[in-house]
């Protein structure tokens, strides 16, 4: 018995009958077709064995510098993002984070949030095991008065309880709950850590006050690959296997399985890739290369030249439908990223020729009079270094610029506002509007949170980043 499959019994979780992907199941593909399939399955798994990646690393790996709080409990870190953050690309360090992992299998939970000054954006994104941002709690969606919120999952079948403002339903067994609060100034801290510690959860019984379910069974959390690993190794499937375990086949996608079956991807299957033939082994590789060349003619041609912005690729399953490429665009390029009513996300990524940012360049952004990023909340600019994505060490741990800043940030004699993007200082004069960069190539992500009407139809465009020398 596989060693995954051996855990899974061991942990007393329902286990599907085993199909061992091996050179006797290899007969239901060729080569040629088992390179196709693979292509389509990794641009169709990507985001979740990423997203496991990270949620193993926040809510299982208690030894991990990433940890945050066992599956369960809500985490509220004490301060924003910096470049000591490594488990999610593209961090935004504008909001402080409070974080949970929800296992629905044995009942739904229950969200409390406090009263909320109404000048002060938060927001609770729920992702599901697939990715998708199935609903939000939180400023835009609820508003800030506060309330309880019931999180179920798809095996629930009760009614919602009084004392329950809205009831959500996931797709999956597990949730991830993602909690942003602003926060104004360095001397707002506490204020944010007063609200945090208003973040209620609470399984649905205990919030009725009743006795608690059986259990479900524990789950043996299988260790994910690394970032380089998922890249080019056929374990992979492996860890995709596992995670639709937890993952009932929408009616959408039931044909797709058929055709992943064919190489032993699925719910309850085994993939072992010891097994395979030399050139079978060579067709799964290429396919998982066929994807990121897919990938990357995406990002070049479309999403790099603002032809397909990061509004298309968040959101739920309606929304995407089922555009999976989209959906691993979105995963490689900010994970957990907000849905664009939630949050625009336009990116700079080339300048004002279409040349790739780099370090070793200066650039500006000018925002004329009166055509500041048009908000209901606030906007920012944060600074990412390349490949990484991750945020950028500087002399000023300063790795962003956003509208709370705008009274000391030096105008323009027209009343606009000039941001300096370069790795040194533009001189002490400049210097409020100086964005940090590292030496190396970087990408800049303008975000607007909760954004207004003419953000969203276009009417308003985000103004081309600079070359000055």
């Amino acid at each position: 018995m596989p060693a995954i499959t051996r855990r899974l019994f061991a942990s007393g979780i329902a286990v599907l009958p085993a199909l061992r992907f091996s050179a006797v199941c290899a007969q239901n593909a060729t080569p040629e077709e088992a390179r196709a399939i693979a292509k389509e399955a990794y641009i169709y798994g990507f985001p979740m064995v990423d997203s496991y990646r990270i949620q193993y690393a926040f809510f299982v790996a208690s030894g991990s510098s990433q940890f945050k709080a066992p599956m369960n409990q809500i985490m509220s870190m004490a301060g924003l993002a910096t470049p000591a953050d490594t488990a999610v690309q593209t961090p935004n360090s504008d909001t402080l984070y409070s974080l949970i992992g929800l296992d629905l299998r044995a009942e739904p939970f229950v969200l409390t949030i406090p009263p909320i000054e109404r000048d002060r954006y938060f927001s609770v994104q729920l992702i599901d095991w697939y990715t998708f941002n199935f609903d939000y709690i939180g400023s835009r969606a609820t508003g800030n008065d506060g309330g309880s919120f019931l999180i179920a999952g798809p095996g629930w079948k009760g009614d919602t309880p009084a004392g329950i403002k809205k009831a959500f339903r996931s797709e999956t067994e597990f949730v991830f709950a993602n909690y942003r609060t602003q926060l104004f100034s360095p001397d707002d801290l506490d204020n944010v850590k007063k609200i945090q510690a208003g973040y209620k959860v609470e399984p649905l019984s205990a919030f009725l006050g009743q006795p608690a379910p059986v259990a479900a069974p524990a789950v043996d959390f299988i260790k994910p690959l690394t970032p380089d690993e998922e890249r080019k190794s056929p374990e992979f499937f492996s860890i995709l296997n596992f995670i639709l375990q937890f993952c009932p086949t929408d009616p959408s996608e039931t044909e797709l399985m058929v055709r992943f079956a064919k190489v032993g991807v699925g719910a309850g299957k085994t993939f072992d890739a010891s097994t395979l033939s030399p050139e079978m082994k060579t067709a799964i590789e290429q396919g998982m290369a066929d994807a990121w060349t897919e990938l990357d003619n995406l990002q070049k041609e479309k999403i790099d030249t603002g032809k397909v912005t990061f509004g298309e690729m968040f959101g739920t399953r309606a929304f995407l439908k089922n555009n999976y490429l989209y959906r691993m665009a979105a995963a490689v390029n900010g994970i957990y990223g907000n849905s664009e009513q939630e949050a625009m996300y336009p990116i700079y990524a080339v300048d004002a020729a279409g040349q790739k940012l780099d370090g070793a360049n200066t650039y500006t952004v000018h925002f004329a009079s009166g055509q500041l990023p048009p908000v209901n909340a606030f906007w920012s600019l944060t600074m990412y270094e390349l490949p990484q994505s991750l945020l950028v060490a500087n002399p000023i741990n300063r790795y962003l610029i956003n509208s709370p800043m705008l009274p000391q940030l030096v105008k323009d004699a027209d009343g606009g506002v000039t941001l300096y993007v370069q790795n040194e200082s533009p001189g002490k004069e400049k210097e409020p509007n100086w964005l940090p960069a590292p030496k190396v190539p970087f990408i800049a992500f303008l975000r607007l949170y909760w954004p207004k009407e003419e953000a969203l139809d276009g009417k308003w465009k985000a103004p081309p980043m600079t070359k000055a020398r």
